[in-house]
């Protein structure tokens, strides 16, 4: 308690017994040993209501020890079963769990990782993936600021996400790998990469781009094909030797005919090569009978064309040709979507014509639009002239339910720059996107889509989507969501199909360790959507005729299944509803392969410099008793004795305000009962 305030209560006792000798000896009459009561109650009401006007605070201090945290991560993934550490994994964890000499000295914290990062419950070493960055990311942002050391159990054989290697300076903690699997070099040959597109041209060659590696240190000589079902269309003889272990082996091959086709690229085995596995890869290619052509029309420069473009030609299937609108109008046949970015006076023939041809349009606006041109030529929407532009950031109407819209939540997007003043539709619309202006929610619309007369339409009223393209890779580091997006936006807006009151979205194919995603929409006659519905399944295995059944769960506003666990083949499906006549169809195929498998060694290099570079240590499996004494022994990881200093006014102390209304209390009584009031 600081002096001041001491002082202050001083003085608050003092003016409180001053008062009460005033009121009781200096102008009272009352003469007997009662007023020394009185005097007593009356001090202790008056010093109590000043004390609260004073409001002293009172610190205490609780004292207690802090152990360091012991963060142990244990890689649940294929490749550490396949190289025979499981049961190694196993012991490892358990001995580090259970040593009484640790969990005195820690705070034992144990989690698992493949793809994502979870606590640990138990081992089955089945995740399809592992993400050994990510790890190191999460625990290193959870154990930011205290002390908390890594045990890592793992092969060090990373299949997805960003390199490992680089991370040691960004995490503020010691790592302690232990290494799962075999030091020991064998001779083996692998399909390190292969490069192909996903979708091909009818009649054309497409190429194939197969990177060959070798491990090794004599002369060696191989073969690798290429195979279409049981027929070889392409072969090579390669030689590998202790300076030559990289080979890369470009092809094109044909497309003959419309659908998917799958191939397997092979390399012969050496004998007694250990690994066969990773010698041969499977790939597959769409082959499609035409293209679509968009074109984007503009008479700016602006930012925002350059991410559309890159944006819907993220899927080979897909061409834009950014155009000025006397261009446009000389192809005006070459396409079947027209994007019109920002029309202003040199529009007015662009804007003439698709109306007369009755195209279909994705119409952006932004600062440069001319709405008196546009209100004008077009008569499904009006926007409120003000020659004012406003910031408005996206809401995403989740009921939206033209086509499915998955992984894209736009709350944290970035604003867009449109005309201030609402824009009126004329003709019955969907809407995506809502605007928002300082976090509240209007009901004005920022993207939206509508048919009218057998063409289909959207508005987006907003420059600057370049930043949500940008916002999406810095959230996922790709920028696939926002080209999914995109890519169905326009999907919707080239094609012709009439509407379904069940949608369903899938990929022709996938490769082995893909996420195999299923998703469906339901909407009831009206067209709107049903989350009530009762949606399954039915998957058909086309070389076993194997049928199997499973429901379709309700995620984010569409229906979903997980199919990542069926083993590879071709597969015919249906989605239906469970009380209604109601189907839907398709087929899908999947590649075999297994990333897990491909590895013959523990990454023994890699986990090291780790440990090196990060101030810990690397243990090989087997030498784990040897990383708990170390544990144990390291001086940095000492138990720490805190504090916490708890501040209490006492104005929160309630039963001062009891004595206070006690005394008060008493003294009336007393005075009542002996006839002075």
């Amino acid at each position: 308690m600081q002096t001041e305030t001491i002082v202050y209560i001083i003085i608050a006792g003092i003016a409180a017994l001053s008062l009460a000798l005033f009121q009781y000896i200096y102008r009272s009459k009352l003469k007997s040993k009662l007023r020394y009561g009185l005097i007593i109650l009356r001090t202790l009401a008056i010093f109590g209501i000043l004390l609260l006007l004073i409001n002293p605070k009172f610190e205490s201090n609780t004292y207690y020890d802090k152990k360091p945290t012991l963060v142990v991560a244990v890689d649940n993934s294929e490749s550490v079963k396949y190289l025979g550490q499981d049961s190694t994994a196993n012991t490892a964890l358990n001995a580090i769990r259970d040593n009484s000499d640790l969990n005195e000295r820690f705070d034992i914290q144990t989690y698992s990782f493949g793809r994502s990062v979870n606590s640990l419950d138990s081992l089955n070493f089945t995740d399809r993936q592992s993400n050994i960055s990510q790890v190191l990311k999460q625990l290193g942002e959870v154990f930011a600021n205290t002390t908390a050391p890594i045990v890592m159990l793992t092969d060090g054989n990373q299949t997805y996400g960003s390199d490992y290697s680089f991370l040691s300076n960004s995490i503020k903690q010691p790592i302690y790998p232990i290494i799962l699997g075999d030091s020991t070099v064998y001779s083996d040959l692998n399909i390190k990469q292969l490069n192909v597109n996903r979708y091909v041209f009818l009649k054309n060659r497409f190429p194939v781009e197969i990177i060959a590696n070798y491990n090794g240190t004599e002369v060696v000589n191989t073969e690798l094909l290429i195979w279409s079902g049981n027929s070889v269309i392409f072969r090579k003889p390669i030689q590998f030797n202790a300076s030559k272990t990289s080979e890369i082996i470009s092809t094109t091959l044909a497309a003959n005919s419309v659908g998917v086709k799958t191939y397997r690229v092979e390399l012969s085995p050496l004998n007694n090569e250990k690994n066969t596995v990773n010698n041969s890869k499977n790939f597959g290619v769409e082959v499609i009978d035409q293209k679509t052509n968009i074109a984007l029309v503009s008479d700016i420069l602006h930012p925002d064309l350059g991410a559309i473009k890159k944006s819907i030609e993220s899927n080979e299937q897909r061409s834009v040709s950014i155009l000025k609108p006397q261009e446009y109008l000389s192809k005006i046949n070459d396409y079947q979507l027209v994007i019109l970015y920002q029309p202003n006076n040199s529009f007015n023939s662009v804007l003439n014509e698709v109306r007369k041809q009755n195209l279909n349009t994705f119409t952006i606006s932004g600062a440069s639009t001319n709405w008196s041109l546009l209100n004008n030529t077009q008569g499904y929407f009006n926007q409120v002239i003000t020659n004012q532009t406003e910031d408005f950031q996206p809401n995403i109407n989740r009921n939206y339910s033209t086509f499915i819209i998955d992984n894209l939540d736009f709350s944290d997007y970035p604003p867009l720059k449109s005309e201030f003043g609402n824009t009126e539709f004329l003709v019955p619309n969907d809407v995506i996107l809502y605007k928002t202006v300082n976090g509240f929610l209007t009901d004005q619309v920022m993207l939206s889509t509508f048919e009218i007369n057998s063409s289909k339409h959207a508005f987006l009223s907003g420059e600057g989507i370049w930043r949500w393209r940008a916002q999406s890779f810095l959230e996922t580091e790709s920028f696939n969501d926002f080209d999914n997006f995109m890519g169905k936006l326009v999907q919707y807006l080239s094609s012709n199909k009439k509407r379904n009151r069940l949608n369903i979205d899938y990929k022709s194919f996938y490769n082995g360790n893909d996420d195999v995603i299923i998703s469906a929409q339901y909407f009831n006659k009206n067209f709107e959507f049903d989350d009530s519905a009762a949606l399954t399944i039915i998957i058909r295995n086309k070389e076993d005729d194997s049928v199997r059944e499973v429901p379709l769960l309700l995620n984010n506003g569409n229906y979903r299944v997980d199919l990542s666990g069926i083993s590879a083949g071709s597969y015919d499906f249906t989605v239906k509803h469970n009380t209604e006549s109601i189907a839907a169809s398709g087929s899908f195929e999947i590649l075999e392969y297994n990333v897990e498998q491909q590895f013959l060694n523990a990454d023994l290099d890699k986990l090291q410099s780790l440990a090196s570079s990060s101030a810990g240590k690397a243990f090989f499996g087997s030498n784990y008793s040897d990383l708990i004494n170390d544990l144990i022994t390291d001086n940095r990881y000492a138990t720490i004795q805190k504090s916490t200093k708890n501040v209490v006014p006492l104005i929160d102390w309630k039963y001062l305000l009891g004595i206070i209304a006690l005394s008060l209390f008493s003294e009336w009584f007393i005075r009542k009962y002996n006839g002075l009031i």
